[in-house]
C-alpha cells in the first residue's frame, strides 16, 4: 500500500434519528432498540410544508397537494424510504420515524425529497433538500428550518438527534478521497433435485440490493440440479437476500407475500453453512465469508512502485545523454536529473504522421533519451501503440519505423471493408461479447484502425508494453482518455484517465488498477470478476472515439454558448444554508435545494448531451463511498472540476455507472493533465502540437484550464503578430515558480522549411517544391478526415516536423540546461 493509506480506527459510529410530525403537536414517545444499546426518547420532530402546491406548477394553485416526503441516505442504507401520502392538504401532518445507523467517517449527505402523487401521470418531484449529516453534533437535538421558497413562506423542518452506538466500527482502508468497507462474499447454493421429474422453464430470482452482483436468476428445470451464485456485498443492518418464487411456487408456500421470501444477513455466521428454505420443490443454503487481504484497486496519489522503478533506471539514460549533450564535466546525481516530457494533441492520420518526424528529429539531436514520459491521445496514440511493439525502439534508428508506417498510411484503406474483414470483425466482436465484455460501435473502430495501421491481427495489449519499459530504455508512454457522464456535457462533467503500461489511474480519486485488470469488474476495490485483457486496437478505438460527439460539442465549437445552455437544462441548485450549527468544519457541505427542469427542458438536455454511441467499461471504483473529509485533499482538490463534485451522492452514483470513454479531445485537445502530477515533478515538457484549425487554442485551453485548478504552470503569452504567422517553437517559463515546468511549443506550421531543407541550408530553385506543404488551409491534404495520404505527402509532412525540432535545438537545450540548474538548486 501506498504512503496516502490509512487506517483510522478510533472512529465511532452514530444513529441518526429523524422523526417526522406536526408542528405544536403533541411530542410522540418512540423507542429504538439496537443489539448492544437501548435508548427510550421522546422526540418532537417537525415538518411543515407550506403551500406546496405552489412549488411545481401553476395547476397545483387551484388543486391540493397530495404530498408525501422521501429519505435517502445511500451511504447507510441502498433503500429509499417515504412517508405516507397525505392527501387533498396544503399542510400534511406526519407522525412517521426513521433511523439510520451511519459511520462518520464517510460523507453522509441525507436527501430530502418532497414529491406530489398523482394515481394518473408519474408524481411530481417539487423539490430536494441535500443535508450534510456532518453538520450535527453528537448528543444535540437540532431543529432544522430548510427554506424551499421564502416569498411563499414554504418550509421543511426536521428535528435531528445523534446518539452514539457501542457497535464496534468495521475496518476501511481510505486515501482520504475514497472510503473502502469490508466486504463480505455471500455464496448461495440450490437444491432443485425435488423438481427433477418435473418440467418448468421458471426461474427462482435472488436479489441482494447493494450487492456488486444486484440480482440473479437460477433455473428450476435446469441440469445440474445443485446450483452455486455468488453475491459480493457490504453486510449491514439492512442487508438481505430477497427470493423471488415463480408464481406456481408463490401459491404453495403461504409464508411469503407476493412470491418473495426474505432472509435478514446481519446475523449469518461466517464460513458456516445455513439452511434458510425447505419445501416440497428446492433448498436453500447459504454462506458467507469475508474478502481478505489487500484491495486490488491501489488507493494513493503517489507513484506506483513499479513507475518509480522505472524512474530510478530512466534517469541513468537520461544522465548519460545530458552529460553528452550539455558537455558536463561531472555525472548528475540522480536529485539533479531533470524529468522531461513530451505532450502531443490529436489529429488523425496527421498527428500519426507528424510525431514520427518529431520524434525523428529529437533522436538525430540525441535528445531521445532525455525524455521520461511521452503523453499521447487520439491519433498519437497509434503511432506509440506501434512503436512500443518494439522493446528496444528508441535505442534503433526510426527510418524503419517511419517506413512501416509510410506503408500503412499510403495503402488504400478500402481493404479494410473488404468481404474478409468484415468476417473477421464480426467473429472478434462476437468473442469479445463471449469473453464478457461489452461491445459497441467503438469497438468496431478500433479493429478499423488495426485493419488500417496493420497487415495482420495485432495481439498486443497494454500491459504487453512493459517489456519496453522495464528496464529504463524507452519513455514510458502515458496514454489519456476522459469519462463523460449521461445529460451531461464534456464541459460540465469530464474526469481524466490515464493508461501506461503498469496502471490504469482515475486522477481526482487517487484510485489505480494493473492495466490488465482494466475491463475487469471491480466492488469496493476486490477483484470481483476478471476478464480477459483487452486488445490494444480496442484500446486506440476509445481513445480517439471520434463518434461519441454530442450537439452540445459542435454547439461550442461554432459559439461559446455552454453557459446559456446549462441555464436552461441542468436542474436548478440554490444554497439554503441559514442555519447556525455548534459544528463549522471547512470540509461541510452547504445546505442546497435542488428544484427539477421541466419536461422541456430535461428532453432538450438529452437531446443536447445524447451520443450516438460510447466505449464504456466496468468503473473500477464502483462501491466506494466518499470520505467525509474528501474536499479537504489535495490530490482530489487538484482534479476538482466538475459540477457535481461537491455532490458525494451523485459521485457515488457515478461510480456505480460503467466508465463512459472518449477521446480527450472533447474537452481539451491534449495529453497534460497526466505529467503535471505533482508526484512526476516533470521539468521540461515539448508540446508537440498536431491538430487542425487554431494551432494555439489547445495550449491556450490547458493554460486557463490548469491555472483555474492552481497548479504550476508558465504564463502563455504569444503577441497577435506572432499569432497570425507562428514560429517554429516558443518557449514558456516562470522563473518566480521553481515547481512550473518549462514548456516548449512546437506548433504544426511551415515557416522557415519553406525556403531551408535543413538547418542553414537553403533550398536550391529546384527544391522549392519540396518545401511547399500545406498545414493550414482547408485545401490541405493533411486534414483530420483524411486517413490515407500519398507517399508523397507523407514524406513531406515528417520532414517538416523533423526539420522544426532540429531547427530549434539551441533552444531545447537552452531549457534542459536551465532545468539541470534549477534542480540543483532544490533543497532535498
Amino acid at each position: 500500500m501506498c504512503e496516502d493509506i490509512y487506517f483510522p480506527v478510533s472512529a465511532s459510529l452514530y444513529y441518526l434519528f429523524l422523526t417526522l410530525c406536526n408542528l405544536g403537536k403533541k411530542k410522540i414517545p418512540y423507542c429504538v432498540i439496537s443489539n448492544l444499546l437501548v435508548l427510550k426518547l421522546d422526540i418532537a420532530v417537525i415538518l411543515f410544508l407550506g403551500a406546496l402546491s405552489l412549488c411545481s406548477s401553476f395547476c397545483y394553485a387551484v388543486t391540493l397537494s397530495d404530498c408525501y416526503v422521501t429519505l435517502w441516505l445511500p451511504t447507510a442504507s441502498t433503500e429509499k424510504v417515504r412517508t405516507r401520502t397525505i392527501r387533498n392538504s396544503k399542510n400534511p401532518v406526519w407522525n412517521e420515524a426513521f433511523c439510520y445507523k451511519i459511520d462518520r467517517r464517510v460523507k453522509n449527505v441525507l436527501e430530502l425529497k418532497v414529491c406530489d402523487e398523482d394515481t394518473i401521470t408519474r408524481d411530481d418531484e417539487l423539490c430536494t433538500v441535500l443535508f450534510d449529516i456532518d453538520k450535527l453534533t453528537v448528543g444535540r437535538t437540532v431543529r432544522v428550518k430548510f427554506q424551499l421558497n421564502p416569498l411563499a413562506r414554504e418550509e421543511l423542518e426536521v428535528e435531528f438527534t445523534l446518539q452514539n452506538t457501542l457497535d464496534y466500527p468495521d475496518g476501511i482502508i481510505t486515501n482520504g478521497v475514497l472510503v473502502a468497507r469490508e466486504v463480505s462474499c455471500l455464496e448461495v447454493r440450490v437444491d432443485t433435485g425435488k423438481l427433477k421429474q418435473q418440467s418448468t422453464n421458471q426461474e427462482l430470482m435472488f436479489t441482494v440490493k447493494g450487492s456488486h452482483e444486484g440480482s440473479q436468476k437460477i433455473s428450476l428445470g435446469a441440469d445440474p440440479v445443485l446450483q452455486n451464485i455468488v453475491f459480493h456485498c457490504v453486510i449491514n443492518d439492512q442487508t438481505r437476500l430477497d427470493i423471488t418464487l415463480p408464481e406456481e411456487l408463490a401459491d404453495k408456500n403461504e409464508t411469503q407475500n407476493y412470491g418473495v421470501l426474505s432472509f435478514p444477513l446481519n446475523s449469518l455466521p461466517l464460513q458456516k453453512e445455513i439452511m434458510v428454505e425447505e419445501d416440497q420443490s428446492f433448498e436453500v443454503c447459504l454462506t458467507a465469508r469475508k474478502c481478505s487481504g489487500d484491495l486490488d484497486v491501489r488507493l494513493g496519489f503517489s507513484l506506483c512502485m513499479e513507475e518509480q522503478d522505472f524512474l530510478r533506471k530512466r534517469k541513468k539514460y537520461v544522465a548519460a545523454a545530458l552529460k553528452k549533450i550539455l558537455n558536463l564535466e561531472e555525472d548528475l546525481k540522480e536529485h539533479e536529473v531533470p524529468v522531461v516530457a513530451i505532450t502531443t494533441t490529436g489529429g488523425g492520420t496527421r498527428s500519426l504522421t507528424a510525431m514520427y518526424g518529431s520524434l525523428l528529429g529529437l533522436q538525430k539531436l540525441n535528445l531521445l533519451d532525455c525524455i521520461s514520459y511521452i503523453g499521447g491521445l487520439s491519433g498519437t496514440t497509434w503511432t506509440m501503440a506501434n512503436l512500443y511493439e518494439d522493446a528496444n525502439w528508441s535505442q534503433k534508428y526510426l527510418e524503419e519505423a517511419i517506413k512501416e508506417a509510410r506503408k500503412q498510411v499510403t495503402k488504400n484503406k478500402i481493404c479494410c471493408f473488404s468481404l474478409d474483414c468484415l468476417k473477421y470483425y464480426y467473429n472478434d466482436l462476437m468473442e469479445r461479447t463471449k469473453e464478457g465484455h461489452n461491445t459497441s460501435f467503438i469497438d468496431l473502430w478500433g479493429l478499423v484502425i488495426e485493419s488500417m495501421l496493420h497487415d495482420k491481427k495485432d495481439e498486443h495489449r497494454l500491459s504487453d508494453q512493459r517489456q519496453a519499459v522495464d528496464n529504463g530504455q524507452n519513455p514510458l508512454p502515458i496514454y489519456v482518455a476522459i469519462n463523460l457522464k449521461s445529460n451531461y456535457s464534456a464541459q460540465a462533467f469530464r474526469e481524466w484517465l490515464e493508461f501506461t503500461p503498469y496502471e490504469v489511474s482515475l486522477l481526482k480519486y487517487g484510485a489505480s488498477i494493473p492495466a490488465e485488470h482494466f475491463g475487469s469488474e471491480f466492488f469496493m476495490g476486490r477483484l470481483v470478476k476478471r476478464l480477459p485483457e483487452t486488445r490494444i486496437c480496442y484500446m486506440q478505438g476509445m481513445w480517439s472515439s471520434i463518434f461519441s460527439i454530442d450537439v452540445m460539442y459542435v454547439w461550442n465549437l461554432a459559439a461559446d454558448s455552454e453557459d446559456f445552455w446549462c441555464r436552461w437544462t441542468r436542474d436548478r441548485v440554490k444554497d439554503i444554508e441559514e442555519e447556525p450549527f455548534l459544528s463549522m468544519n471547512p470540509y461541510e457541505i452547504d445546505t442546497c435545494l435542488l428544484a427539477p427542469s421541466s419536461t422541456l427542458s430535461s428532453a432538450l438536455r438529452d437531446v443536447l448531451t445524447g451520443r450516438p454511441t460510447i466505449a464504456q467499461y466496468p468503473n473500477f471504483i464502483r462501491g466506494f463511498q466518499m470520505h467525509s473529509k474528501y474536499l479537504e485533499s489535495d490530490g482530489f482538490c487538484t482534479w476538482k472540476d466538475t459540477v457535481i463534485d461537491s455532490f458525494p451522492n451523485k459521485l457515488m452514483e457515478t461510480a456505480d455507472d460503467e466508465l463512459s470513454l472518449v477521446d480527450t479531445g472533447f474537452f481539451i485537445n491534449t495529453s497534460y493533465p497526466p505529467l503535471l502530477r505533482s508526484k512526476r515533478e516533470v521539468d521540461v515538457i515539448l508540446h508537440l502540437n498536431y491538430s487542425g484549425g487554431s494551432q494555439t487554442l489547445p495550449l491556450d485551453q490547458i493554460a486557463k484550464y490548469i491555472s483555474g485548478q492552481g497548479i504550476p504552470f508558465p504564463k502563455i503569452e504569444i503577441s497577435e503578430e506572432d499569432r497570425e504567422n507562428l514560429k517554429e517553437c516558443y518557449v514558456f517559463e516562470d522563473s518566480d515558480s521553481p515547481r512550473a515546468p518549462t514548456v516548449l511549443f512546437f506548433p504544426l506550421v511551415n515557416d522557415t522549411f519553406k525556403n531551408y531543407k535543413a538547418p542553414g541550408v537553403e533550398r536550391s530553385p529546384e527544391e522549392m517544391s519540396e518545401g511547399k506543404v500545406d498545414v493550414s488551409t482547408i485545401l490541405s491534404p493533411f486534414t483530420t478526415r483524411e486517413v490515407c495520404f500519398s507517399e508523397e505527402n507523407f514524406d513531406k509532412l515528417v520532414k517538416l516536423t523533423d526539420y522544426n525540432v532540429l531547427n530549434n535545438e539551441k533552444l531545447i537545450i537552452r531549457a534542459l540546461r536551465m532545468a539541470v540548474a534549477r534542480r540543483k538548486q532544490r533543497n532535498y
